[in-house]
């Protein structure tokens, strides 16, 4: 039985526009990006993992610290520790402290114990002098130079990096490697995260043929589910790779039924034009509601996005040429990403360089230029082109390590003149 077609909600009477509302019509970027957030109702729901697992999630609540960091005054280095008295170059020797094994005595004046980095400061100390400017001997200790002595060196204060009650990480953060030890300790075993968002992708087309396999007379390889693939991994979500699916709407519509009911988004590149050969479009109408768009960009001038099934799966379907595909997924999946976990809105992250060439765009509509940008002695950024900038030559995303964004109000931009650029993310 055909399911109905999906009725998008009704729209608060000062809200955003639904993504239904627009279409058809020729957007601006910031109009594209705005109302693609609207595609998402609800955030994903929350969990608790291990803190081992933990590794790129994104907190759903903040971490308060139960205690102090470090929970106990120590030494910041090895030598000794005590109560300083200024110019007194002999002390006797009491005993030791380890991180582990404390010395639980009060000192008496004029007293020391040896002790290593990260052990707990004696009752009476205050000081500690690092092994280098020592003599140890059976029963005493000669300190050299103690003019160079200053009270309270090398001791770290109990609640330094944190004091207890307070909020060390907040809800949204992501937990990188130092967010991790951070978390750590404070002894947080488990943490609350939001669900990594599952994203389906797939190919169509009888000419796509997946790396690997012998490439048809009319064929040509599977570069964008694996870009894709790629980019949802790099912004933490997991991806659900429906593979390459045969011009056959029965096939397709069978393979998106299932990704609704496991997908937080489903994304593809081409086959959702007018074309004759368009099965894709043919599929995603029978299940959802679609809304066709013309962004004033370039590359990436034609996108799709929708609701998909009973679930109301959120579907953006991107350009099919390879870099437009990838322009189009920063500009707009990965709010959506964020969005998924709860995210404010956030435009992309922006720097301005320096032209170190002529650019030129056109009027009405945003470029996305690939550029390479570097920063000179000064900390100043210059950016260049990658050189030719058709939207099917990904190797010009190989070479770049930015964006260079020109506005719908510049036609041109020459050398020396100030730039606004993205930069992608690039390991080193």
């Amino acid at each position: 039985m055909t399911p109905s077609p999906v009725t998008p909600a009704a729209k608060a009477p000062d809200g955003p526009l639904s993504c239904f509302d627009l279409d058809d019509r020729q957007l601006s970027v910031e109009q594209a990006r705005d109302t693609l957030l609207t595609l998402v109702e609800a955030p994903l729901p929350q969990e608790r993992i291990a803190l081992h697992a933990a590794h790129g999630r994104r907190l759903a609540e903040s971490i308060t610290a139960p205690i102090d960091v470090p929970q106990n005054t120590n030494a910041a280095m090895d030598g000794i520790a005590l109560a300083w008295q200024a110019g007194q170059a002999r002390w006797a020797l009491a005993g030791q402290a380890l991180a582990g094994a404390p010395f639980t005595t009060t000192l008496a004046p004029g007293e020391c114990v040896t002790i290593a980095t990260g052990a707990p400061l004696p009752s009476g100390a205050d000081t500690v002098i690092m092994r280098e400017q020592l003599e140890i001997h059976a029963d005493h200790v000669m300190v050299a130079s103690p003019d160079r002595v200053t009270p309270g060196q090398n001791v770290r204060q109990a609640g330094e990096d944190i004091a207890r009650g307070s909020v060390a990480l907040t809800v949204g953060e992501r937990l990188d490697a130092a967010r991790l030890g951070f978390a750590a300790s404070l002894g947080a075993g488990e943490v609350a995260v939001y669900r990594r968002p599952r994203v389906a992708v797939f190919s169509t087309g009888s000419e796509v043929t997946a790396p690997g396999e012998a490439l048809p007379a009319a064929g040509i390889f599977d570069a964008n589910r694996f870009t894709l693939g790629g980019l949802v991994r790099e912004h933490q979500a997991e991806v659900i790779d429906l593979g390459i699916l045969p011009d056959c709407p029965a096939t397709i519509r069978e393979a998106l039924d299932r990704a609704t009911a496991d997908a937080d988004l489903v994304l593809t590149s081409g086959g959702v034009s007018m074309g004759q050969a368009d099965y894709t479009r043919e599929a995603l109408d029978a299940i959802g509601q679609l809304a066709f768009w013309r962004v004033a960009m370039r590359p990436g001038r034609p996108l799709a996005c929708g609701w998909l099934g009973e679930a109301r799966t959120p579907f953006v379907g991107l350009p099919g040429n390879p870099v437009a595909a990838m322009v189009a997924f920063l500009q707009f999946v990965a709010p959506l990403l964020e969005r998924l976990e709860d995210r404010p809105p956030r435009p992309p992250t922006r720097r301005q360089a320096v032209a170190e060439e002529t650019f030129t765009g056109r009027e009405g509509r945003c470029d996305f230029i690939r550029g390479v940008y570097t920063v000179d002695a000064r900390g100043r950024l210059g950016v260049r082109s990658t050189g030719a900038q058709g939207s099917g030559i990904l190797a010009s995303m190989v070479d770049a390590n930015c964006l260079i964004e020109l506005p719908d109000t510049c036609a041109a931009v020459s050398p020396g003149d100030t730039v606004t650029i993205q930069p992608l993310r690039r390991d080193p």
